[in-house]
């Protein structure tokens, strides 16, 4: 990446990576029952279907397949790791957004799910993405070697729950009620749960899958930790300097549901710093072993992470 321009090849790349996710997620979203399955309804497959298919960068399934990628691991059980992971996050935007969190009305462009299919369905939908992610990881068309995947359920499990996503969740909620604003270090606290932790996970499972040693996977996990970071403060920048239209989504909706972010505690313009700062120690993270020297396209993703428009 020069100028902020991304390279050829890490648009090509994020490209086939995106399309890869999109093609495993329809094919794991058929309406086909598998063994085990009576029935699934056609109607709330179609609500699934809407919100985990036709959208979104498809940045965590890139992750996945890059990370492995380093490990000379690839093909069906990367992009059903990697789609399994895709659906956590597709399960928490359909959560994210009911009149009991977020209240949104548009995502990705178009009408979130509960807009479209209504509440109880939306609820749903979100239980079921979340259900299947583990199926998906559980099953050893996922990978042979059984310890492999309980490394990933597990993984999975905590990054997404009451220490992670869930718990970031809470403390969100609870910022808004809060009295007196969130200091930098709460709301780096917050961010790293909410958002950063799924991020991280996504680059631990290509490591799993890639079956890497441990100073290799302490190296990618703390990539992950600081590009999950500089991703979530992007996220808070954007909602006040996007356009709504590029957005695809609600802008400007941090400030007024008093939202616990790092432009709130520091001011946009230290935001900006520590959000360049943290891609900076994402790629020296990478410097540290081997594999480094060919992981170009996961440094691009710590610049892109920083500089994205949307």
């Amino acid at each position: 990446m020069t100028d902020g321009v991304p390279s050829a090849e890490f648009r090509a790349r994020g490209a086939e990576a995106a399309e890869s996710a999109e093609r495993m997620l329809d094919s794991l979203l058929a309406p086909t029952a598998l063994p085990g399955e009576t029935l699934r309804p056609p109607r709330f497959l179609e609500a699934v279907r809407y919100a985990a298919l036709g959208g979104g960068k498809r940045f965590r399934p890139f992750l996945t397949i890059e990370t492995a990628r380093l490990f000379g691991a690839s093909g069906t059980g990367v992009c059903r790791a990697a789609a399994a992971i895709e659906m956590i996050h597709c399960y928490s935007l359909v959560h994210d957004d009911l009149p009991a969190l977020d209240n949104d009305d548009l995502r990705r462009g178009r009408p979130t799910t509960h807009r479209a299919f209504g509440e109880a369905n939306a609820i749903l939908v979100g239980d079921a993405l979340l259900t299947y992610a583990f199926d998906i990881l559980a099953d050893e068309a996922t990978d042979p070697d059984p310890q492999t995947r309980i490394a990933l359920v597990f993984g999975l499990a905590r990054s997404a729950g009451i220490g992670g996503m869930i718990g970031g969740q809470v403390l969100d909620l609870e910022a808004e009620e809060a009295p007196q604003p969130h200091g930098p270090e709460d709301v780096m606290r917050l961010q790293a749960m909410k958002t950063g932790a799924l991020l991280r996970f996504a680059v631990d499972a290509g490591a799993i899958l890639g079956r890497a040693k441990a100073p290799a996977r302490d190296a990618l996990s703390r990539f992950g930790r600081a590009l999950g970071a500089a991703f979530q403060i992007a996220d808070d920048i954007l909602d006040v300097e996007a356009d709504e239209a590029l957005l695809g989504k609600r802008a400007g909706k941090d400030a007024g549901r008093n939202k616990a972010t790092l432009v709130a505690a520091l001011g946009i313009e230290a935001a900006r710093q520590t959000r360049d700062r943290l891609a900076q120690e994402a790629i020296a993270a990478l410097e540290s072993f081997p594999e480094g020297a060919n992981a170009t396209v996961l440094k691009e993703a710590a610049f892109f992470a920083a500089a994205r428009k949307n």
